[in-house]
């Protein structure tokens, strides 16, 4: 942790941007307490992370995905630029953001966090998972990466205080994806930006095999389930690239996994993607997709302008700027 971040963070029993590093004058943290000084409400920094957040939560198949896949959907790891292409497609921002403070909510094992790095933007990243650690390996020794664990419904940060905040992947996988929307809107600073995903809520995108079966395996232990997919998806990779040959996106969908031929991805990496995913499938607590005017809706409310709203690779993508 970085001592400059204590410029941003606030005590998020009281709000107040109050806290204090006890018994320490580095300009890096890697093990300490931070305190409250206005309600002495403690957090620990734990391998440098600033830990906001209980260990175990509704996002704790995320933190073993991650750990167990820490460079899996890097594109330093896999050599194809599968992220950078999804976040600046998305995002529609330019290469290069060093006047820029961002803030990236859910960032799993980080393959967003290192695109965004290389902009020179200052960077704030946060997971609700243990997912923070294997973003830390990945990517914590980068000097503009302020990096921590928190709750997207009450994130520990100034309000109105970021260039751009970024959520891709996440929202979905929350108990309330409208709360969730509502509490990114708030740190974003007068003339700043929001960008979004969401999984997509039409009937194509409702046919797969994860919401018949998401009963069972959500209830699953993660360490038992992860197991099953590790041994099963090896053997119906072959049929599963085939059917995509086929049949395109719906001929890859009649099969009970997911896998990413159509990114040109070597055999064996796809098939690290493909186990990485099915389990991403059916392992969550929650999947709420939602549909496009809902999106819209969200930003309208929050009386953003210049919105967009549109599927994307990923379901249903929105952009808005809060008015200056």
């Amino acid at each position: 942790m970085k001592l400059d971040a204590l410029n941003y963070f606030i005590c998020k029993r009281c709000d107040q941007p109050s806290l204090s590093i006890v018994n320490t004058e580095n300009k890096e943290v890697n093990d300490a307490i931070l305190q409250c000084n206005s309600c002495a409400a403690q957090y620990t920094v734990k391998n440098g992370i600033p830990r906001f957040a209980e260990e175990y939560n509704y996002a704790t198949s995320f933190g073993f995905q991650w750990n167990m896949h820490k460079k899996t959907q890097l594109d330093s790891f896999t050599g194809h630029p599968v992220s950078r292409d999804r976040l600046f497609g998305v995002t529609r921002w330019p290469k290069k953001m060093t006047d820029q403070v961002i803030l990236e909510a859910g960032s799993g094992a980080g393959r967003f966090t290192e695109i965004l790095l290389e902009t020179g933007a200052t960077i704030y990243s946060f997971d609700y998972s243990s997912a923070v650690d294997a973003n830390w390996a990945n990517n914590g020794n980068k000097p503009n990466l302020n990096l921590f664990q928190a709750d997207i419904f009450n994130i520990p940060l100034r309000k109105k205080s970021f260039d751009k905040v970024l959520c891709l992947g996440v929202i979905q996988h929350t108990p309330d994806p409208e709360k969730a929307f509502q509490s990114l809107v708030q740190y974003v600073r007068p003339g700043g930006e929001l960008v979004v995903d969401v999984y997509s809520k039409k009937l194509t995108a409702l046919l797969q095999w994860k919401y018949v079966l998401r009963p069972l395996t959500k209830r699953t232990s993660k360490s038992t389930l992860y197991r099953i997919i590790e041994s099963i998806t090896p053997i119906l990779l072959p049929a599963s690239i085939l059917l995509r040959r086929v049949g395109g996106r719906f001929g890859s969908r009649l099969m009970p996994i997911v896998e990413y031929s159509n990114l040109n991805l070597p055999y064996d990496l796809n098939k690290q993607w493909a186990i990485l995913d099915t389990f991403d499938m059916y392992s969550p607590e929650h999947d709420h997709p939602q549909s496009l005017s809902t999106v819209k809706r969200w930003f309208r409310e929050a009386e953003f302008r210049e919105i967009y709203v549109s599927y994307g690779p990923n379901g249903v993508v929105g952009r808005g700027k809060r008015p200056g």
